[in-house]
């Protein structure tokens, strides 16, 4: 059986999701930089909630340095047939 989770995640669950790995590590805002490789203050604006400034390729960016599984799927939709 798989041990990996599905979610349904939106741009804002990104955020959370990069939050929760961060202090699930007990990392402080300092070792949280150097493994997001970014600067401490951006760490601070990320677990302030500070979504208008995180893009979500650094998101799921973060979430790859966090050592934390990704999978994009995309459906197209079903043509709807016309009687």
């Amino acid at each position: 059986m798989s041990q990996s989770k599905s979610l349904v995640l939106d741009w804002k669950d990104l955020l959370i999701q990069v939050q929760k790995a961060v202090a699930s590590r007990g990392l402080k805002q300092a070792e949280a930089a150097k493994v997001l490789r970014v600067t401490q203050p951006r760490v601070s604006d990320l677990l302030r909630g500070r979504i208008d400034l995180f893009s979500t390729d650094t998101l799921i960016d973060m979430l790859a340095r966090l050592g934390v599984g990704i999978r994009l799927v995309i459906k197209t939709p079903r043509s709807k047939k016309v009687a």
